[in-house]
């Protein structure tokens, strides 16, 4: 998906406080870029991004207006395998009354528990998703110059409104114990939810 990316700008504002984003990805290399971002200014916000970073950790950070971030993990666990698919699922429940249950990140189904830097949301805050403002796939959803996703991504989804977190898109295969995604999820997209790239994209 290098020098492309997808867009859409909702025609109102929705659910802030709780979302998903799941999306099966093959990073190419270690500038791999951004998955998922939503908003309008990169240095003072509002704009949520999903990121594999140059120093192949996946990130998950939020700048809301006037420049402070409530949201900054950035996992321990490097990712390097550029011949596998990984199955990336962030969930964003910012009403969970403990901090650690309001942002989690899965990768193969598996939850991320160990993190170089963990900034978790108050309690309710309103994040920058689902604001009536571009949300991007494939790149930053502002000035996109540099942070294309170098890589390929299929089964992208993007949940309004509830909080799933990976066994509502994937499962263990019983015979070859391996993770695998489910075709056709029993998920509820919300209002400004969707589901695209169902045959993947190169």
């Amino acid at each position: 998906m290098a020098n492309t990316y997808l867009t859409r700008t909702p025609s109102s504002a929705s659910n802030r406080k709780t979302f998903t984003f799941s999306a099966w990805v093959k990073p190419s290399s270690t500038t791999s870029g951004v998955l998922f971002s939503c908003g309008t200014d990169i240095s003072n916000g509002p704009l949520f991004t999903i990121n594999f970073r140059s120093d192949t950790n996946i990130r998950v950070e939020d700048t809301i207006s006037g420049g402070s971030q409530p949201i900054n993990l950035r996992t321990s666990r490097l990712f390097r395998d550029y011949s596998s698919w990984y199955h990336l699922v962030v969930t964003v429940d910012t009403t969970q009354g403990t901090s650690s249950d309001r942002v989690k990140i899965y990768v193969n189904g598996v939850q991320e528990t160990s993190f170089t830097s963990a900034t978790y949301p108050g309690q309710n805050i309103d994040t920058s998703v689902n604001n009536n403002y571009a949300h991007a796939i494939g790149a930053r959803a502002t000035s996109q110059s540099g942070t294309y996703f170098n890589g390929s991504m299929s089964h992208v989804h993007f949940i309004d409104g509830t909080a799933y977190d990976a066994s509502a898109f994937g499962e263990t295969d019983a015979t070859t114990g391996e993770w695998v995604g489910k075709t056709s999820p029993s998920v509820t997209y919300g209002t400004n939810g969707f589901f695209i790239l169902k045959d993947g994209n190169g």
